[in-house]
């Protein structure tokens, strides 16, 4: 019997013994797996999250870049409406208007399109240092057109001085000429003098009684003018009766914009010398007793004048 228990106290305590064994294998295990997952967390702080990190700035990198494509975008918009703004050419206007028209466009392409698209961002890209060049050439076409608008713009205003300063001399010129001509013209006027006039009878005697006169003779003297043109002149002789009528009506000439009623006219061809003229007027008309008034009238002038009295 004590054998038999002694025997039995071995054996559990042996089984006893294989327990703790296998809890400290599994233990070891624990820690093992612990040691592990401490080992993969620490690797996944210390590196992955690093790589997070940067892509958080890449992702932060690619909008910084996309806003400031879509900045030069609006600032080639603004720039083609100045260019605009400086011409009056239609053709050059349309066809800036045109390229304005494709950089919107591609504006909002760019809107669209996601930062992180790198292809799409990489061809808009592209396509800035294009509309760059273009709104290069057409800032020095511009420039050009100013520089020769200024330039044409001085050159107009030269010019209307230049004519400005020409009228002006001309006008000057102008007025001394007519100043001139009118000197000219008065100084080659005729002027008549030493006016006589005689009344006659029917039988052609002097007399002074007006019931009697028949007939005027009456003449005068052009005086020396070397100034005035030679050639056939017509007189005009106009006598006024007391009563301002005209006496012995023959015709009219032209006189100051408006028509004389003459007494008579004569043909004569002067030289420039001195000329006697004398003129007879028929009186078919009754005369009252006065003052009647000779004028005599050449070339649309009048040059001499006189009056002599009918008792």
């Amino acid at each position: 019997m004590e054998e038999t228990s002694h025997t039995d106290i071995e054996q559990s305590s042996e089984i006893d013994s294989k327990k703790n064994a296998t809890r400290l294998i599994i233990l070891g295990i624990l820690v093992a797996l612990i040691a592990i997952a401490a080992a993969v967390l620490g690797y996944h702080y210390f590196y992955t999250k690093p790589l997070l990190e940067e892509n958080e700035e890449l992702k932060e990198l690619a909008e910084l870049e996309k806003q400031e494509m879509e900045s030069q975008y609006r600032d080639f918009d603004v720039q083609y409406e100045m260019l605009q703004s400086q011409l009056s050419n239609d053709s050059l206007i349309a066809q800036i208007e045109n390229e304005r028209r494709h950089t919107q466009q591609l504006l909002e392409e760019l809107e669209r399109t996601k930062a992180t698209d790198a292809a799409e961002i990489k061809r808009l890209k592209a396509e800035i240092a294009s509309l760059r060049e273009v709104l290069k050439s057409y800032i020095v076409q511009v420039d050009s057109l100013n520089r020769l608008n200024q330039s044409l713009s001085e050159e107009n205003t030269q010019i209307k001085a230049q004519v400005a300063e020409q009228s002006t001399q001309i006008s000057t010129l102008s007025t001394e000429r007519n100043q001139l001509k009118d000197k000219v013209n008065i100084a080659a006027q005729l002027d008549a003098t030493g006016f006589w006039v005689t009344p006659k009878n029917k039988k052609s005697k002097d007399t002074q009684k007006v019931k009697d006169v028949k007939k005027l003779a009456f003449g005068f003297t052009i005086v020396k003018n070397v100034t005035a043109q030679n050639g056939q002149r017509i007189i005009y002789a106009r006598i006024l009766k007391p009563d301002n009528s005209v006496m012995g009506q023959k015709g009219t000439f032209a006189y100051e914009n408006t028509q004389l009623e003459y007494t008579e006219k004569k043909y004569i061809d002067y030289t420039g010398e001195e000329e006697k003229v004398t003129m007879y007027s028929d009186v078919t008309e009754f005369l009252e007793a006065g003052t009647y008034k000779l004028f005599v009238f050449c070339d649309k002038q009048m040059i001499g004048q006189t009056s002599f009295t009918l008792k």
